[in-house]
């Protein structure tokens, strides 16, 4: 036998008992990209028999654009240098546009927006370091994965860094 009691469940429910996701990510984007090889062609002879010397910087910058939307942008630099020549430059600037929810509390904001923000973006920046440098001439560049809540701990420690006030778009 069975029994016709209501499931919890049901497809049909109403949408407004589904629990309001924390973040909507409204877009992602290159915001600025260069890539340069300005000792091009000697380097590609040189990167033969030298291994390169390579500096990556990451860093994370998040600017209220109004209310609970902002936009959170991951920017890397790369310095290749072979036989004490640059090898190649490379600078990304990726960035999401997101909405948190109104009742995400305070404390909240800043983890996400330095830590999970980041850490979704991570990939495409791999994958765009990776073919630049690839189609450039030179072997593709993976880079390590980053532990962005150590980043986030070693910057701020226990404490919060201060969220941006709106600021007017900067063109």
């Amino acid at each position: 036998m069975s029994e016709d009691t209501p499931s919890n469940n049901a497809p049909d429910a109403p949408i407004s008992d589904v629990a309001q996701m924390p973040i909507r990510m409204h877009g992602q984007y290159i915001k600025d990209l260069s890539f340069e090889v300005p000792n091009a062609p000697d380097v590609f002879r040189d990167i033969r028999t030298t291994q390169p010397e390579i500096e990556v910087n990451i860093d994370t910058a998040v600017r209220n654009l109004q209310g609970n939307t902002f936009e959170v942008t991951l920017t890397i630099h790369v310095d290749a240098d072979v036989a004490k020549k640059k090898c190649f430059i490379l600078e990304l600037a990726y960035s999401a546009f997101v909405e948190l929810a109104p009742d995400l509390p305070d404390e909240h904001k800043a983890p996400i927006l330095l830590i999970e923000i980041p850490r979704q973006l991570f990939p495409f920046v791999r994958q765009l370091v990776s073919a630049m440098t690839g189609q450039s001439g030179f072997p593709p560049m993976m880079l390590d994965m980053i532990d962005f809540a150590a980043v986030y701990r070693q910057r701020y420690g226990e404490g919060q860094p201060p969220m941006p006030d709106p600021a007017p778009a900067v063109h």
